[in-house]
């Protein structure tokens, strides 16, 4: 008898489930939007509750239009942004809003405790840099400005390891979380000078699992909203980024994958860890692999925040008029929620540049588009900085169904691209993931024959011309304009 898994992967913009046939691939699949809270600047939220309503709708979506019956449902497993923080009281209940992993409030804890530690070398001990993405600077932001909150929290974990628990798992944080928090050492221990810094007990920390471990069944309740049937197991996923690489077939080494979702990520497979101060490190789920990656603030909700300040106009209409506009005739900067790697400045604002009278809406958004491929190649350049050798790109998610974006990611990085069909993501990933864990995939190299490439996105010479001016003009333009930035950012937070 056929068995089937469900993978779920909580993004920025929206919740994806997708129901998998472990012998012929996806055979269902629902969405639901969510709302991203920005009620300050820097501010970047989500809430819990929508996150779950999202997946039991979505569930049950799938159970109708597959006519799948439950008890052939062997494994659930999950996938999301990292590094978010959700903080749970003693019954698992988160006690506010999830703080998302491009969320720039704590600017003045970092200062602090950069100061504290400044003795530590934190990349060399945990693979990444004190920066905004690093959960000790939220904790420690927590802890003074919402001291009661703070009180009752028992655990910090992750918005992916949150809804597992929530339908029944036990308390844990996943490997790759626990790598990109900052508050674990790269063999998953607690690190004690960070844990002194931010004054908190170890036992707020949940243990560590990794992708394919089983961290528990799913509960009656659950079972009952769901339509599910209870003691089905609960797989530990992992980060959306790291399983949408794993799911678009990034495994040999210079394999690369530019992933266009809420925020955009770029990852390169390696054998070995790449440690250095501008990136960030993950694990590949495939043991004794590695994913050095980046990972900017905006990329898809930019362009959401783009579209809803011009009347909410569809993307395709946008994309249109966009294809007649001249390559990079407007800059754009898009740190409209500062920017993570490879700057890791929370400070830094959103800048349009070069614009006159002649411009219109089309301009803007084209110069959107460009802006977070730009973006994307400055951290190729870093990464051959580091030694890494680039081979095959593929590039995934929401953003890569625009095939105006594709083709300026092409023309902007010089490369052929492989768009990956009928790629709903990271969903997938953890839908492969959760088969691997209960055995109903022979291993992770059975994974490979439910990845399609499609037809490669191919550059127009000329415009790889045009861009690699434009680029250059653009790293100068970040650098003039960062210290304004920084003075507004201070300003306006004062």
């Amino acid at each position: 008898m056929t068995k089937y898994t469900i993978g779920i992967d909580i993004g920025t913009t929206g919740t994806k489930t997708v129901l998998f046939d472990v012998e012929h691939g996806i055979v269902a699949q629902a969405s639901r939007e969510a709302t991203l809270h920005s009620d300050r600047a820097g501010f970047a939220e989500a809430d819990t509750q929508q996150w779950y309503s999202n997946v039991v709708d979505s569930i049950r979506e799938i159970l109708l239009t597959s006519g799948v019956a439950p008890e052939r449902i062997v494994a659930i497993s999950t996938s999301g942004m990292v590094p978010a923080v959700v903080p749970i009281d003693v019954q698992g209940a988160p006690l506010r809003r999830a703080i998302l992993q491009n969320d720039a409030r704590a600017t003045s804890e970092i200062d602090r405790l950069a100061k504290k530690l400044a003795d530590v070398d934190l990349v060399a001990i945990t693979g990444s840099a004190l920066t905004q993405q690093s959960v000790a600077p939220t904790i420690e932001w927590l802890r003074l400005h919402e001291p009661e909150l703070w009180a009752q929290t028992a655990s910090i974990v992750g918005s992916y390891d949150w809804l597992l628990i929530a339908l029944g798992a036990q308390r844990h944080v996943e490997r790759n979380w626990a790598l990109e928090s900052g508050l674990f050492t790269m063999d998953g221990e607690p690190v004690e000078q960070v844990v002194a810094a931010v004054n908190i007990d170890r036992d707020i920390l949940p243990s560590i699992l990794s992708s394919g471990d089983q961290a528990g069944t799913l509960s009656a309740h659950a079972a009952i909203a769901t339509g599910l049937r209870a003691g089905t197991a609960l797989i530990v996923g992992g980060a959306d980024h790291v399983l949408s690489a794993f799911a678009a077939g990034v495994e040999t080494e210079g394999d690369w994958l530019v992933k266009l979702g809420g925020a955009g990520d770029i990852l390169v497979a390696s054998d070995r860890p790449l440690v250095d101060p501008r990136l960030y490190l993950d694990a590949h789920p495939v043991p004794g692999r590695w994913l050095p990656n980046g990972c900017m603030a905006t990329s898809g909700s930019l362009i959401r925040w783009y579209q809803s300040i011009v009347g909410g106009e569809s993307l395709l209409t946008l994309d249109a008029e966009a294809e007649s506009r001249p390559p990079a005739d407007v800059l754009c900067l898009p740190y409209f929620l500062g920017e993570k790697s490879p700057l890791h400045d929370p400070d830094l604002r959103g800048t349009f540049a070069g614009l006159h009278l002649g411009h219109n809406r089309a301009d803007l958004y084209r110069s959107v588009l460009e802006a977070i491929a730009f973006g994307f190649r400055h951290h190729v350049e870093v990464f051959q900085e580091a030694g890494l050798t680039l081979g095959r790109a593929s590039i995934t998610n929401g953003g890569s169904k625009s095939t105006l974006w594709k083709q300026i990611h092409s023309e902007v990085l010089g490369v052929e691209m492989f768009p990956i069909v009928d790629h709903p993501g990271a969903s997938l990933g953890a839908a492969l993931i959760a088969a691997v864990g209960v055995g109903a995939l022979d291993g992770w190299s059975s994974t490979s024959k439910f990845i399609i490439s499609g037809e490669p996105v191919v550059p127009d010479q000329e415009h790889i011309k045009r861009y690699d001016e434009a680029y250059h003009e653009w790293r100068e333009l970040g650098l003039a304009i960062a210290p304004i930035s920084q003075s507004i950012a201070r300003r306006t937070r004062a």
